[in-house]
């Protein structure tokens, strides 16, 4: 377990006391010390800590002072701090506690009972950090299409909907770009599903390489996609769209040497006379890729305005 740690006390020689008891441990990597809470703090902010041990009695700044700063910033609440003092009242410690403080440790240091607490808050500190990463797991499945690795319908039409949103208060232009793959079933019974999955995740590349950042690219369905360009009128989106469908036909595929792959696309925008919702514009889109199909596949087609 390597990890860093802060130590904040106007004390050198008591920053080095705790320096010299952790050190025999060898539980940190990292040793960043700070003479008052101020420096602390801006330490905190701009190195990555696990543990923070804090004098309770500073000049300037003192412990509870830091501990409201600290409390103050989402991203340095879940660091765990363990207060040091002189003082064994216990109004004190249920101040500190109420005001944040993790722990505390009573001088002069015991160095078995400061080792015991530090390892404590370290592993609760670990456990968080893992129930943390899990919880951002478990959301970025809940967003995301498992074969493509693009977001699912369901995170799409929620980001659609703020988006749509966006651009009526803001009379903003936003575009979106329906695409199916021409003739997937045939793909599927041709080279087999395993092969028709794979190309499902080409195209999925395809469009994460050719989008913009604040673009948003999602697994409508089966073998559909859908696009949603903010701040893009039905011109530029449309060029979007020729874009890909070039770069789709020159799409290559390990053991489908024959495969010549295509995709429809259908475009629609907003503002527009015939958009006055979001299900006006999601229907325009899919019209447009309709008359994509109908036309011969391999096209762009965009709603009529």
């Amino acid at each position: 377990m390597k990890s860093a740690i802060l130590i904040i006390d106007d004390s050198k020689l008591a920053r080095q006391q705790v320096i010299d008891i952790l050190k025999e441990k060898s539980l940190f990597k990292f040793v960043y010390e700070a003479g008052d809470g101020i420096e602390g703090f801006k330490t905190a902010l701009n190195r990555p800590i696990d543990l923070i041990l804090c004098d309770v009695e500073m000049p300037g700044m003192d412990g509870f002072k830091f501990l409201r700063m600290m409390n103050s910033r989402e991203e340095l609440q879940d660091i765990p701090i363990i207060m040091l003092t002189g003082r064994e009242d216990s109004e004190t410690k249920v101040r500190g506690l109420e005001e944040g403080a993790s722990d505390y440790v009573t001088k002069p240091f015991d160095p078995a009972e400061m080792i015991a607490r530090v390892k404590v808050q370290l592993k609760i500190k670990s456990l968080q950090d893992k129930l943390k990463k899990s919880n951002q797991m478990l959301l970025e499945l809940s967003h995301t299409d498992p074969l493509t690795g693009l977001n699912n319908r369901r995170f799409m039409m929620e980001g659609l909907a703020k988006e749509f949103e966006r651009s009526q208060r803001k009379n903003a232009p936003l575009s979106m770009i329906m695409i199916d793959i021409d003739h997937f079933k045939t793909i599927n019974d041709t080279y087999g599903h395993q092969k028709g999955d794979a190309v499902l995740q080409g195209l999925a590349t395809l469009l994460k390489q050719h989008l913009r950042q604040y673009d948003t690219a999602a697994r409508y369905g089966g073998e559909e996609f859908a696009l949603i360009l903010p701040e893009t009128g039905i011109e530029e989106a449309a060029q979007v769209a020729e874009r890909l469908r070039q770069a789709t036909e020159k799409l290559v595929f390990e053991d489908l040497s024959q495969l010549r792959m295509t995709a429809s696309f259908g475009i629609a925008t907003t503002p527009a006379d015939t958009v006055q919702s979001l299900d006006d514009l999601i229907r325009e889109a899919d019209y447009a890729l309709y008359n994509a199909k109908r036309a011969g596949r391999n096209r762009v087609e965009a709603m009529v305005a």
